[in-house]
C-alpha cells in the first residue's frame, strides 16, 4: 500500500469519527435539557416536541397547573381544561343557574346561547316568544329566523301579506309554486305564453322552448333550408353539417384531394 493511499483512507477515517462524536455529544445536550426542564406538579412532559401540559382536571395558569374547581349542576368539559353547564342550567357569573324558559317554548338540546327555542307558531322577541301572525293564505313555521310564515303554494309573499300568483293560459305553477312556467310548446313574453311556430322540417327540442332542424337541413331565422352537401362529402354527425369523405380535405365549399390521395395516384 502506496503512503498517499494510507493517508487517505486514515483521514476518512477521522472525519467518520468526529462525525459521530458530535452526534453523539447533540443527542446528549438534548437529553440533558429534556431532563432540566421543570415539570410542575400536576403535569407531565410532552411526549414529542418538547414542553409540558397539565394533567386532566387542572389547567394552566401563570405556569402552573391550577385544578379546576367545577361548580354545581355542571360538568368538566372533554379536554379536562373547563367546565360546561348540564342541560336546563346556564353559564352566568361563574356558576350554573337554573335555565328559565319563557311560556311557549321549549329547552334546546344545548346549554349554549339562549338555552331555548320558541314553538311552531311563536317567535323570539325581546327574551320572551310572541305568537305569529300569519296573513291570509299563509302558514307556520319552524324557524328561528324570518318572519315564522311562508305562503301556500300559488301565494308570494308581499308586502307582509300573501298575494296569488296569476298563472296564464298554457302555464304553469314551478315547482317553488312562487312562480310560473309555460308548458311545452309555449314561450314567455311579457305576461303570457304565446305558442312556438314550428317550421316545416323542424321538431320541438329537449327544452319545449325551442325547435331544431331535422337531419339534412340547416337552420335559419324562421325556417329550415335543405342542407347542400358538396361533391365527395357527407351530412356529419350533428345532421345540420357536412364534412368531406376520406381522402379529401375542405376547401372553401368544396371538398379536394388531399395531398395523401393525390400522391397514391
Amino acid at each position: 500500500m502506496t503512503p498517499s493511499i494510507f493517508l487517505g483512507k486514515r483521514a476518512v477515517a477521522i472525519v467518520a469519527a468526529a462525525l459521530a462524536f458530535g452526534a453523539a455529544v447533540a443527542l446528549t445536550l438534548q437529553a440533558d435539557a429534556q431532563t432540566s426542564q421543570v415539570v410542575p406538579a400536576n403535569a407531565q412532559a410532552r411526549s414529542y416536541g418538547g414542553g409540558w401540559k397539565c394533567s386532566h382536571g387542572y389547567r394552566e395558569e401563570n405556569g402552573a397547573c391550577k385544578k379546576v374547581e367545577v361548580p354545581a349542576n355542571a360538568f368538566l368539559n372533554p379536554f379536562g381544561s373547563d367546565w360546561e353547564c348540564n342541560r336546563l342550567f346556564q353559564k352566568t357569573n361563574g356558576a350554573c343557574a337554573p335555565l328559565v324558559v319563557p311560556e311557549h317554548a321549549y329547552a334546546a338540546d344545548s346549554s349554549s346561547g339562549r338555552g331555548w327555542r320558541c314553538e311552531q307558531g311563536y317567535r323570539e322577541s325581546q327574551q320572551s316568544c310572541v305568537a305569529v301572525q300569519v296573513p291570509a293564505n299563509g302558514y307556520a313555521v319552524d324557524s328561528t329566523y324570518g318572519q315564522g310564515w311562508k305562503c301556500e303554494r300559488g301565494f308570494k309573499e308581499s308586502s307582509g301579506a300573501c298575494a296569488a300568483v296569476v298563472v296564464p293560459a298554457n302555464a304553469m305553477l314551478d315547482g317553488s309554486g312562487e312562480r310560473w312556467a309555460c308548458l311545452r310548446g309555449f314561450a314567455k313574453s311579457a305576461d303570457a305564453c304565446t305558442r312556438i311556430e314550428i317550421p316545416a322540417n323542424a321538431f320541438l327540442d329537449s327544452t319545449g322552448a325551442g325547435w331544431r332542424c331535422e337531419r339534412g337541413h340547416v337552420a335559419t331565422t324562421t325556417a329550415c333550408v335543405p342542407l347542400r352537401v358538396p361533391a365527395n362529402a357527407h351530412i356529419s354527425y350533428s345532421g345540420n353539417d357536412w364534412a368531406c369523405d376520406d381522402g379529401y380535405r375542405q376547401e372553401s365549399a368544396v371538398c379536394s384531394p388531399s395531398a395523401i390521395a393525390s400522391a397514391a395516384r
